[in-house]
């Protein structure tokens, strides 16, 4: 049985655990990573989910998500997700999230990932996923609005294309000022 680790609300680790099947306690939190290909033609990677998963059956997704298992780090559990979900290799021992969403019981870290891959390549983990594609950002939004797409909010989904090149919180470097002494 799959166990996750627990935080505090600081995201320190508090030594506890829970299983898959357990509910996170309030005042604990558990880590969940989610990885986003973004192509050179500025379109995502988007995943189906399986119509027999717990939690948003049969709706259309990122391109990889899952939650971090018990001893491992985020960029641990990213590197696994993605080699389990899509079949893509990826070292991400030097990477960093993008950023991270804070949800009711845990942590959301989000992965961009600059790539371009043909789908019909990837080895897709059928208890998963069942299809993938290549989207653009209003194609996602119609997707939103139709009920296909896990509803997140449009502004998130604008923001995984915008921080495509980039960490950080600012659309463009700080030009550098001499400190006069």
């Amino acid at each position: 049985m799959e166990e996750w680790d627990l935080y505090d609300k600081n995201r320190i680790p508090t030594g506890k655990t829970v299983s898959r099947r357990e509910d996170v306690r309030p005042g604990s939190y558990r880590c969940v990573v989610h990885i986003v290909i973004i192509s050179s033609e500025n379109k995502m990677l988007i995943q189906h989910r399986n119509a027999l998963k717990k939690g948003w059956a049969d709706h259309w997704d990122v391109s990889v998500g899952g939650h971090v298992i018990s001893g491992e780090t985020s960029s641990q559990g990213a590197q696994r997700e993605l080699m389990e979900e899509l079949g893509i290799t990826k070292d991400f021992s030097d990477l960093r999230p993008s950023f991270t969403v804070s949800f009711e019981t845990g942590f959301d870290d989000f992965y961009i990932l600059k790539m371009d891959i043909a789908p019909e390549q990837l080895i897709l983990q059928e208890e998963e996923v069942t299809d993938v594609k290549w989207a653009s950002e209003d194609e996602i939004f119609r997707m939103i609005d139709s009920g296909d797409f896990i509803p997140y909010h449009k502004s998130l989904i604008s923001l995984l294309f915008a921080m495509k090149d980039q960490l950080g919180v600012h659309s463009r470097k700080e030009i550098p000022v001499s400190v006069q002494q």
